[in-house]
């Protein structure tokens, strides 16, 4: 039975990044267990590890669902000086995403649910009743 996710990426500076990664995800990081490595809890149960290293070229890109993806993408243009990234669609799909890099070169990405119905469904099953 597969219970918990740990994704792992890597930043060549872990000052830099862990200040980066806090400005992307709202927040402090939920664990540092040593130095070089920190964790955050995005939603119960799945956790982003920033570790001290060499980056590995063309890994990802790990998505973050969001609310709005349009607001999140102009919140990280501003914030973290992100090139500008197209956001994407297809009839077929039901979200939009978005891809854009770390400084690192680690491939991140948004995306948002289209239908506003589903995506309370599933934040509620995610997180409880927590209001977003």
């Amino acid at each position: 039975m597969i219970f918990e996710l740990t994704t792992q990426i890597r930043v060549s500076n872990i000052a830099e990044g862990q200040k980066w990664y806090e400005i992307l995800l709202n927040k402090q990081p939920d664990f540092i267990p040593h130095e070089g490595f920190a964790e955050w809890e995005l939603i119960p149960g799945c956790w982003l590890q920033v570790a001290e290293g060499n980056p590995k070229e063309g890994n990802g890109p790990i998505r973050l669902g969001v609310t709005n993806i349009e607001a999140e993408k102009a919140r990280l243009i501003k914030e973290l000086n992100i090139d500008s990234f197209e956001i994407h669609s297809r009839s077929e799909v039901p979200v939009k995403w978005g891809t854009f890099t770390d400084p690192w070169g680690n491939h991140l990405g948004l995306f948002e649910y289209l239908d506003k119905t589903e995506e309370q469904e599933r934040i509620k099953t995610i997180r409880g009743n927590v209001e977003v």
